[in-house]
């Protein structure tokens, strides 16, 4: 006996010894893919530096860039007071005071202590590709701390039995999972690697973390996480302490808080997921103090960001949280008092009704007390937008944003591919491996996809939660084959071995035995209480876990999970394919284009930058440049050159004001221009160029000044009439579009007494004009320092006037009011808002309606564009049998009776009178044809003849009076 003891010892030690062995090698790995997936992550994020160098993107990235360059020379105090009159002439902007300052401080950081030696420039391009891994690893930590066993240890059918019978239940762990060495528990670090690896790749995230793309969501998506990690940490069960990590919650916050102003979107998240566990019965003192920690921490340092302020205590967006904040203190006092006393269920609803009623009372009298002095700030556009059917928020600026129109399904397979199908299985794990902890990425994942769903923006909100989640589906089911093709269920080290309580335990030999007493006593207890109502399901589990276990069983689950891993490695490996070609789009910074010739020689176009150099060594210091608002921050970033509007977009007047001088008429357009500007730059060259935005430019404009598009609050008459960019009268007359196609187009050319062209770039896409009779005396009384407006005298906060030469055009506007602002006096914008919807929801109709307007205006004043063409012109269209896209286009208005449209068009194209198609036919048989004696009397205004002949020797008459068509 002592022989088969010491030999079944001998062979227990050494299968232990053989298991950890295998568990280190195992630990080993995952080391190993944590570190190559960190690799990746910045790896990915490298390929636009590596081709174009460290250069910055896009627009917003250039401000930042310009701002970090100001804290390094000049320090934070005077960051903090920098009223920037370079930006928003001739108004200027305080940046300091209006800035989210956490990205430059922590590039200052990087440069002072961690890169001494590099440049600034260089330190703010890598800068997303560090944030980018960080943020990666730690959406794993997310997806591992909602899959410990401490974290699904029960569903969500159980807890709404608890909240129907009023109790809140801890059940014993149950979870079978196993744990390595230094504490890591297996399946939890299968879906923490997997999860980090999808967001270290998932275009979603990718967009926002490219090299070179200094822009504040680069840091602010690792600062959402870390708050998301901390905040869920904090709530682990079977912890005592664990409520502590709602400090460091609210610290991440705050640094979330500098970075970004999507800030509203994380305090939310968590006081909607502290909301839905009182909800669900799941309030306990652990729940009170994290969510009290950090709230109480995160809003304290919030307020110190000069930008936010109070508007954690003041804007209606993040006020919700601050009720949670204070409804908890209620609950939290009735809990004393309901332990104290000892009250029943019923006395302990009583007394909450009762204090609720109570704060109510006083919340509802100090709103009432706070309202008509405008304490309550309103709903900005952009949040209002998420909440509105028709997805538009009133403000023609805000509308205007590409960025900001609703997410189609593609848009989601675009930027998040195969995340699309596994997310939605790994919340569905979550719902039946559910805790207080797990449960908020039930709340976030729902969050994010209605807000992503309304903005095509926020699908990067989806990153992190939709990798947590397919992280975990995938981490399950290859934690689930790797256990049948190795059985780590021999080892002694099971956490459910282990007794977790919410107090530490020093468990020692002697204790073991009442340890388990107490578990099979609670087993007893809970079999007995439920063993009635799932007999059946017992039954059935028990029949399926025989055959399971069986050796047949045994053989087909390693099958199954064989073939689960061929088909996950193939998926992945398309996955990661996927990524990597589209990161090479994405990659591609918009101030370097790159193309091809039709030799096939690929060419990097940089007329961007080339006009920005040009401007900054061919121009006087002072000089200012009139462009759109888009190029605002690349203009002062790399010209050094000051700049009419960037895009801040805090002054909707101010913007507009510049919308009307490029879409208003040449001589209106000029006034407005000599009294703001030296130079005027237009990107041209096709595609997304000013052109093409010019619509907006012209709506934003009429939001203010409504003489613009009169009875038109979209300006449907100003745009392309057709596809071939055959521009309305509106548009062909603006000032904007004789820059634009200077001597490019037939006819087109900018007044040389008002505009000199000084510059045109390499390919042509960008062009910057001298404007010529500049008024210095507007200029010399913009710069006078006696006409800022200081708050204070001596006052750092000095912004500037417009001067008197713009006081004709400024006595037109009318202030734009946010439909959201309730603070605003009187009801003057509703007309306009009533009517600008009713556009929006009816283009066609506002389209036609505008074109008919401005065709009776044509009328009115017997204006004849045919006039213009010589008689050669005529003959040359006339004699052409052809047909094409006009004669379709031609055909299709005439039935359709689209009368406006067609003297939009001859307006614009007097030739298209004259067009004919293969058969012979031109636009006089078709409206003989139709009897529209409208387009009848157009054409023959225009001078197109009545009597000719078709190919079957018809004239349009023959068609009247019934001839063969």
């Amino acid at each position: 006996n002592i022989t088969v003891h010491m030999t079944a010892s001998s062979s227990k030690s050494t299968s232990s010894t053989n298991s950890s062995l295998f568990e280190w090698c195992f630990l080993g790995v995952a080391a190993y893919a944590v570190g190559m997936i960190a690799y990746w992550a910045w790896k990915i994020r490298m390929q636009a530096i590596e081709e174009y160098g460290a250069v910055i993107h896009e627009f917003d990235p250039w401000f930042n860039y310009r701002a970090t360059e100001y804290l390094y020379y000049n320090g934070a105090k005077k960051f903090f007071t920098w009223f920037d009159h370079m930006v928003w002439y001739p108004l200027g902007r305080p940046v300091g005071s209006t800035i989210y300052p956490g990205m430059q401080f922590t590039a200052v950081f990087l440069k002072n202590y961690i890169f001494p030696n590099w440049s600034l420039n260089d330190v703010c391009c890598y800068m997303p590709t560090w944030f980018g891994a960080l943020a990666s690893a730690i959406t794993g930590l997310i997806a591992y701390e909602c899959t410990l066993a401490q974290n699904c240890n029960t569903n969500i059918l159980r807890v709404l039995m608890d909240l129907v019978q009023g109790k809140t239940t801890n059940p014993a762990l149950t979870s079978k999972q196993h744990s390595l060495p230094l504490g890591i528990s297996t399946p939890a670090l299968e879906c923490g690697i997997f999860a980090m690896a999808c967001m270290a790749i998932v275009p979603a995230h990718l967009m926002r973390s490219v090299g070179g793309g200094y822009d504040n969501e680069s840091v602010a998506i690792s600062a959402m996480v870390a708050t998301f990690y901390f905040w869920v940490r904090s709530l682990r069960n079977y912890e005592t302490y664990s409520y502590l990590y709602g400090i460091l919650a609210g610290i991440s916050y705050f640094y979330m808080v500098a970075a970004w102003g999507g800030y509203i979107f994380v305090l939310n998240m968590i006081g909607v997921h502290a909301a839905t566990l009182v909800l669900l019965g799941r309030f306990s003192n652990k729940i009170y103090a994290s969510y009290s920690l950090f709230y109480v921490i995160g809003t304290a340092l919030a307020i110190q960001v000069p930008v936010v302020g109070w508007a954690p205590l003041k804007s209606l967006e993040q006020l919700g949280p601050c009720a949670v904040f204070l409804g908890y203190q209620v609950l939290q006092f009735c809990e004393i008092v309901k332990r104290r006393n000892n009250l029943s269920r019923k006395e302990a609803w009583k007394l909450r009704i009762q204090i609720s009623l109570v704060g109510l009372i006083v919340a509802m009298l100090l709103i009432y007390m706070l309202t008509p002095r405008g304490y309550f700030g309103p709903i900005s556009s952009r949040v209002r937008g998420l909440f509105v059917q028709h997805t538009k928020t009133g403000n023609p600026l805000v509308d205007s944003v590409a960025e900001h129109q609703p997410a189609s399904s593609r848009a989601y397979f675009q930027y998040l591919h195969h995340i699309c199908i596994f997310a939605p299985i790994g919340y569905l794990i979550i719902m039946f491996n559910l805790s207080d902890a797990s449960s908020f990425l039930l709340v976030w994942g729902t969050a994010a996809y209605f807000f992503s769903h309304k903005m095509v923006r926020l699908i990067l909100l989806t990153a992190p939660i939709g990798t947590s989640l397919a992280g975990i589906a995938v981490g399950r089911i290859v934690s689930w084959c790797l256990k049948q093709l190795w059985d780590m269920s021999s080892s002694d080290k099971d956490i459910d071995d282990q007794e977790l309580t919410d107090s530490p335990v020093d468990v020692t030999n002697g204790a073991k035995k009442d340890l388990k007493k107490k578990r099979a006593k609670k087993a007893a207890t809970a079999a007995s209480s439920s063993s009635s109502s799932f007999e059946g399901f017992k039954s059935l589990k028990a029949g399926i876990d025989a055959a399971s276990k069986s050796n047949e069983g045994i053989v087909v689950k390693r099958i199954i999970a064989v073939v689960l891993l061929v088909v996950l490695y193939m998926i992945g490996n398309a996955f990661k394919g996927y990524c990597f070609a589209l990161s090479k789009d994405l990659s591609n910074p918009t101030i370097i284009v790159k193309a091809r010739t039709r030799d096939g020689r690929t060419v990097y176009v940089d007329d961007y930058r080339e006009a920005y150099w040009w401007l900054r060594d061919n121009t006087p210091e002072d000089a200012r440049i009139m462009a759109w608002w888009d190029y605002g921050y690349q203009i002062t970033g790399i010209a050094n050159r000051t700049t009419i509007a960037d895009g801040n977009t805090w002054n909707h007047e101010h913007i507009a004001l510049l919308g009307m001088a490029l879409t208003t008429n040449m001589e209106e357009g000029y006034e407005i221009a000599r009294h703001l500007a030296d130079y005027v730059l237009v990107w041209g060259g096709g595609g997304g160029d000013d052109l093409a935005k010019s619509p907006h430019l012209a709506r934003i404009a009429n939001s203010v000044y409504r003489d613009l598009c009169p009875e038109d609050p979209t300006c449907r008459s100003f745009g392309f009439i057709d596809r071939q960019g055959t521009p309305s009268e509106r548009m062909r007359r603006s000032l904007l579009y004789r820059l634009h196609s200077h001597k490019l187009k037939p006819g087109v050319e900018a007044d040389p007494d008002k505009f000199d062209e000084v510059f045109r770039s390499k390919y042509g896409r960008v062009r910057i004009f001298k404007i010529l009779g500049v008024s210095e005396e507007s200029k010399k009384w913009v710069a006078d320092p006696a006409n800022l407006v200081c708050d204070v005298p001596g006052s750092w906060f000095c912004p500037g006037q417009y001067p008197p030469g713009l006081a004709k055009i400024l006595a037109k506007k009318r202030d734009f009011s946010q439909l959201e602002d309730f603070n605003r006096a009187g009801s003057e914008d509703e007309e306009y808002q009533k009517a600008y919807f009713e556009a929006l929801n009816n283009p066609e109709l506002a389209k036609k309606k505008a074109l008919e307007r401005e065709a009776a205006a044509r009328r009115e004043k017997g204006e004849d564009a045919s006039a213009n063409l010589d008689q050669a012109e005529k003959d040359k269209v006339y004699n052409t049998w052809a047909d094409t896209e006009d004669t379709t286009r031609m055909w299709t208005l005439i039935n359709n009776n689209e009368v406006a449209e067609i003297e939009m068009w001859l307006s614009s194209n007097p030739k298209a009178a004259y067009i004919r198609s293969k058969d012979g036919r031109g636009p006089m048989w078709w409206a003989f044809e139709k009897r529209n004696q409208e387009v009848v009397k157009i054409l023959m205004k225009a001078g197109v003849p009545s009597t000719d002949r078709d190919a079957q020797g018809l004239s349009p008459l023959d068609l009247l009076q019934g001839g063969q068509a």
